[in-house]
């Protein structure tokens, strides 16, 4: 397994972990009000940056552990084609953020519209390149 497959793996790991905890954490503070009221941004600030430095360490473990070489011309095609795959749910997510400023919904909605958005992105794109990597790639 490259060291781009292993980042590709934490990476989705990571997204999915991180937005669990976000979930449990402001579905754990409803007590009985409306979910638009439950306090969320300090758990969505946190869980964001615990998410990024523990993915920077997983993949610097990862790397140390590992050892491999450099990235080639496979593994950058894959990378950009993961980033292709993963940056659609980030246009559906900037649009339904969008219509949600529209229509005036309450800032809660929005956020987490934009924060589901970057969360699927993440482990789209990172299933893509696993898949690429495991299944093979073919540029086109």
């Amino acid at each position: 397994m490259t060291h781009e497959e292993k980042r590709a793996w934490i990476l989705g790991i990571g997204a999915i972990a991180s937005y669990a905890v976000y979930l449990v954490v402001v579905l754990g503070r409803t007590g009985g009000r409306p979910l638009a009221e439950v306090p969320y941004v300090a758990p969505l600030l946190w869980t964001i940056g615990v998410s990024i430095v523990a993915g920077i360490v997983a993949s610097i473990l990862a790397a140390v552990i590992s050892r491999d070489g450099e990235s080639d011309q496979r593994d950058r095609e894959i990378g950009r084609f993961g980033d292709h795959v993963g940056h659609s749910f980030v246009v559906v997510g900037a649009v339904a953020a969008l219509l949600l400023a529209v229509i005036r919904a309450p800032h809660f909605w929005i956020a987490n519209a934009v924060y589901l958005a970057f969360t699927l992105s993440a482990i789209l794109g990172s299933v893509a390149r696993i898949f690429a990597y495991r299944r093979g790639f073919q540029p086109w």
